[in-house]
């Protein structure tokens, strides 16, 4: 992962919310209690793909609506896995990883907007 990778897409994610900064700070703040992540993880602990699919799924949208993203597209990738039946611990260590990365970047955008 380099330098040119977004995690927030402050300009698109505030074009969304007709250039509302307070709001958008709102819904990133509730978007760091989602807990989609843990769930997929769960999920695949207990080998139930539907289950990480549809959390997949959730925390696909909510990445597209909020503009996260590179956190999108490796759950859309994760996703595409999951209809194939493919169980990828590998891209939800990726996932893992990007999500924590994801919620720096909100902080930021938080203090920024706030």
């Amino acid at each position: 992962m380099g330098d040119d990778i977004i995690y927030v897409n402050v300009e698109d994610g505030l074009n969304r919310v007709l250039k509302n900064t307070k709001l958008y700070s709102n819904l990133l703040a509730k978007f760091k209690n989602y807990t989609q992540v843990e769930e997929i993880e769960a999920a695949f602990a207990e080998n139930d793909m539907e289950k990480a699919c549809n959390s997949a799924h959730t925390l696909k949208g909510l990445a597209a609506n909020l503009s996260l993203t590179e956190l999108f597209k490796q759950v859309v990738e994760l996703e595409l896995q999951l209809k194939a039946g493919q169980k990828n611990a590998d891209q939800l260590a990726l996932i893992k990883k990007v999500f924590a990365q994801t919620i720096i970047e909100v902080d930021k955008v938080i203090a920024q907007y706030a």
